[in-house]
């Protein structure tokens, strides 16, 4: 007998083949395509139920790797915070050593705080986008101005206007610049 591809026999070409069946035989073959559909209503039923059940889970999941990816972006917020409280304790106790006189050493104690300020950018792989004597590249650089410049290199860097940085190797904003521009 013919089988199709879930191992149940194929009714319509027995039927064809037995075209000359008598009622009982007829009606047990009613019986077994009466059973075989009760089977796959059956099996419908648990496929339909499985995959919305599968479908919920994966609505679930989504849901907590939103809400995880939220948690650990809190975690490295606050850990960036609590890094840059000493940078904002150091640049308190200078402004309060300058208001009442005593922060006589206001270069040295700026210097500290831009040093403590560079610890934490490497830390968290931020670094500053050279500039001064580079050669202009607009990934890098924004001309904010030009100037001429008596024997100065076209296109050279001559001033930072604002510092520039890169996130782990990719911008994340450009260093503004004064361009040396001696066309005429």
């Amino acid at each position: 007998m013919d089988q199709n591809l879930n191992g149940q026999e194929n009714i319509y070409e027995e039927i064809e083949d037995g075209a000359e069946l008598d009622v009982g035989a007829a009606k047990e073959k009613i019986g077994k395509l009466k059973e075989k559909l009760k089977k796959c209503q059956e099996d419908k039923h648990e496929y339909l139920t499985g995959w919305q059940r599968e479908k919920a889970d994966f609505i679930n999941y989504k849901r907590r790797q939103e809400e995880q990816a939220g948690e650990w972006l809190k975690i490295a917020q606050a850990g960036l915070i609590k890094d840059l409280l000493p940078l904002a304790d150091s640049l308190e106790l200078g402004i309060r050593n300058w208001e009442s006189g005593t922060g006589n050493e206001d270069k040295d104690h700026l210097e500290g705080i831009r040093k403590q300020l560079n610890d934490i950018f490497r830390k968290y792989g931020v670094e500053e986008i050279k500039a001064v004597g580079e050669k202009f590249n607009p990934e890098f650089h924004e001309a904010v101005e030009s100037a001429e410049v008596a024997g100065g290199e076209e296109g050279k860097i001559m001033e930072e206007m604002q510092k520039g940085y890169l996130l782990n190797g990719k911008v994340l904003r450009v260093a503004k610049v004064k361009v040396i521009n001696n066309r005429k």
